[in-house]
């Protein structure tokens, strides 16, 4: 499957606009945006090396496919990414890695992602 496609599909109309508000509304500064946006009802990030690592991710499963069943965790691949594709276009002059810690589908309590940037 073509995840990365499928991640574009999902968030270039609903999530990428408003990711890029917030960030926008950070001065462009992905600490700042942690500090400010980073306990959401969908989603959280923190910093965790200031400038370069982050911990991003969703309380709960958020992906209406994946909820209507018959996924496994190799699913989660279209989360991470989305998250690279918001991500890179924030911050389009960065190099944006994303690692999956884990997911629901995989038994976790809550999706957890750790990002990178350089």
């Amino acid at each position: 499957m073509d995840y990365r496609t499928k991640a574009i599909n999902c968030v270039k109309d609903t999530v990428l606009p408003v990711q890029m508000q917030w960030f926008q509304d950070c001065g462009f500064n992905m600490d700042t945006y942690c500090q400010k946006y980073g306990d959401t009802e969908h989603s959280f990030a923190k910093e965790i090396e200031k400038g370069h690592i982050y911990e991003m991710g969703y309380p709960k499963c958020v992906c209406e496919e994946a909820l209507a069943g018959g996924k496994d965790a190799s699913f989660c691949e279209c989360s991470r990414q989305s998250m690279i594709y918001v991500l890179e276009n924030m911050m389009p002059e960065k190099h944006i890695e994303v690692e999956i810690i884990e997911t629901v589908l995989s038994g976790a309590e809550k999706c957890r992602f750790k990002v990178t940037v350089e």
